[in-house]
């Protein structure tokens, strides 16, 4: 979701405008990265409705979700008492938000819509919230997604690459392990539709 001050009120409208704006189900990324992994503190920044964050909790992280959408966060809790998790959830704007130095195994940032400073800022940050053996993952709409895949922001100025992420990380300390466009398969009534991705793996090496 978009983190930028100002848009919390329209976007907190979107959500209220449906049942779940986005599927209940884990984002596939998410969980071909994460399902091997051993299960400790994640870091969920602009969680939207929860579906990640609370997917985690049910594989028995322990887990932070951060937004600045209060609606959103009303119906993460909403998804995650229904699903029988515990997640803390935070309201905040990305573009304040201090998260804890190293203080999880695993951070994510799913689709976040920001101009190039801004995301430049946010993932910086992020960065710092790996522990030393953690892993950032980071999922966007890819710039190339405009021309040549399905759906996504029509706005230029909030897509981004793999290699534009990968150029934000430079000076983060992280190892970056994967930076590539991904394609993520859309199903609609018309029949299935391709996506195109951006998608970072990079973990923070242990001390």
């Amino acid at each position: 979701m978009i983190g930028q001050r100002g848009d919390a009120h329209a976007w907190d409208e979107r959500y209220r405008a449906s049942e779940l704006l986005w599927s209940a189900e884990p984002n596939r990324f998410l969980v071909e990265e994460a399902a091997s992994l051993p299960a400790r503190r994640a870091l969920d920044l602009a969680c939207g409705e929860g579906r990640n964050a609370v997917w985690l909790a049910g594989r028995g992280w322990l887990v932070t979700g951060v937004d600045f959408s209060q609606v959103a966060l009303e119906k993460a809790r909403a998804l995650a008492d229904d699903r029988g998790v515990h997640v803390e959830w935070v309201l905040a704007d990305l573009l304040a938000y201090e998260p804890q130095p190293r203080g999880f195994e695993l951070v994510l940032v799913l689709y976040l819509q920001l101009p190039a400073a801004q995301r430049t800022a946010v993932m910086a940050r992020a960065a710092t919230a790996v522990a030393p053996g953690g892993t950032l993952l980071i999922v966007a709409h890819d710039r190339a997604n405009l021309e040549h895949g399905f759906g996504g922001p029509r706005d230029p100025a909030v897509l981004y690459t793999a290699q534009d992420l990968a150029n934000d990380l430079r000076d983060s300390g992280l190892r970056i392990e994967r930076a590539e466009q991904v394609e993520r398969p859309v199903r609609q009534a018309d029949g299935c539709h391709v996506a195109l991705d951006a998608l970072l793996r990079a973990v923070r090496p242990s001390e």
